[in-house]
Formats: structure tokens, sequence, C-alpha cells
């Protein structure tokens, strides 16, 4: 079986985000290379428009977009879509599916799948949170620094909906405020990492700045503005 021979050190990208999370992944996705070496997860937790995603995608990339389905192997130069109702975890380098564990209220996909990166991959993990309502993922983001991983938040300004981006700077766990068009992936990410920090804004600035104009709490695992 070819697949089982593909490495699983290559770095993945999660990509989490929701309401308005479509105009986030075209802008990032539209400036990365086609040979970034890593895989990109797209972790979309607006029930309904998920399952359209690898239609749209590919109009904004060269890199082939899939629908995940159960027990696809996790390929680098990829963009991968979680499908709809689904939590996601990732296991043997495979992707494992399963029906969402909170069907109702907020969903928290994104949370499930950092933690599952952070337990069962062995490559370099980034996680970067764009548009979109609740916290889902904040939860998550200091595990993915902890395994040697970091974490970007899209700039609140630039995103559709900022309550997840800024719920992610809130944690305190992440490592670069930026706009999704100025998010860059390289073979190697430390690489990346000495590039962006020309247009990185230090997450305490940007949180002291979006806490002047509302209070997070976080209670029974997720953020809400009050």
């Amino acid at each position: 079986m070819k697949a089982k021979t593909i490495a699983h050190n290559f770095p993945v990208v999660c990509v989490g985000g929701s309401a308005g999370g479509l105009d986030a992944y075209t802008r990032l996705l539209w400036h990365l290379p086609t040979n970034m070496g890593g895989a990109i997860v797209i972790v979309n937790h607006l029930r309904t428009v998920a399952t359209m995603l690898h239609k749209i995608l590919p109009r904004y990339t060269e890199m082939p977009v899939e629908l995940i389905a159960e027990k696809l192997y996790i390929k680098p130069n990829h963009v991968f879509i979680i499908p709809e109702k689904r939590d996601l975890r990732i296991l043997n380098g495979e992707f494992r599916l399963k029906p969402i564990s909170k069907p109702w209220g907020w969903p928290d996909v994104i949370t499930v799948f950092i933690n599952s990166l952070t337990e069962h991959w062995g490559g370099k993990l980034i996680a970067v949170i764009v548009s979109g309502y609740d916290g889902d993922g904040a939860a998550a983001l200091c595990g993915i620094k902890e395994v040697g991983g970091f974490t970007i938040a899209q700039k609140p300004e630039t995103a559709v909906r900022p309550d997840m981006p800024l719920c992610a700077i809130a944690s305190g766990c992440i490592d670069f405020v930026l706009a999704p068009e100025d998010i860059r992936f390289g073979e190697q990410t430390d690489t990346y990492m000495k590039e962006a920090k020309q247009q990185y804004v230090p997450a305490s600035e940007c949180r002291r700045k979006w806490y002047t104009k509302g209070r997070y709490i976080y209670e029974n695992d997720h953020w809400f503005v009050d």
C-alpha cells in the first residue's frame, strides 16, 4: 500500500474558522505556494457550510483540495476540509471521523482536532484561528505550544467576525497576529517564523487594544463577550 509509506513528520496546519471564515480561507490560500511541504486542514465549525468548501477553494489554490473521508491519509501539499456534522481526529497518519459530539449549541470541532494533533502527530504543528463566532479552538492553543508548535490569530480588524481571533488572543497562547494574506508557510516553518517577525503584532498589545472594547469571559469551555 503506497500511501502507508508516507512519513508522519511533515508540518500540519490547522486553520479553524466559522462565520466569515470563507473570506479568510481564500485570502490565505491565494498566497500559499503549492510546494509548501505541509498539509492544510480547514476545520470550519459552521455545520451547513463545510461541505461546499471543497468546491469553492480550488479556485484559490493549485493544491489538491479534498473533503475528508474516514481513514483518508493526510498528505503534504494538500488542503483537507472537514465534512459537516463531524468531529475530526487523527490517528496513525489517517483522519478519523465521528458524529459531532455537540450537535446543539456552539461546536468545539476545532478544539477536538487540535487536541488530537498534539497527541497523535509527530511533525511540526501550526494552528491558525480566523474569523468566526464564539471561541472554538482557544482552549487547545497552549497544547500546540507545549509540543513545540506555533500559533497564529487573524488580525481582528481584518476579520468579518472577530470573536474567534479575539478569544484566541485572550488565551495568551498566540505567537503571531496577522492578516490572512500575510501568513506564509514554507517547507521549514522556522524560516517562516523569522520572516513573520517583520509583521508581528505582539498578542499582549492586541489583547490590551481589544479588551477596551469588551470583556471576555471563559465559562463552560467557551469564551463569551460581555
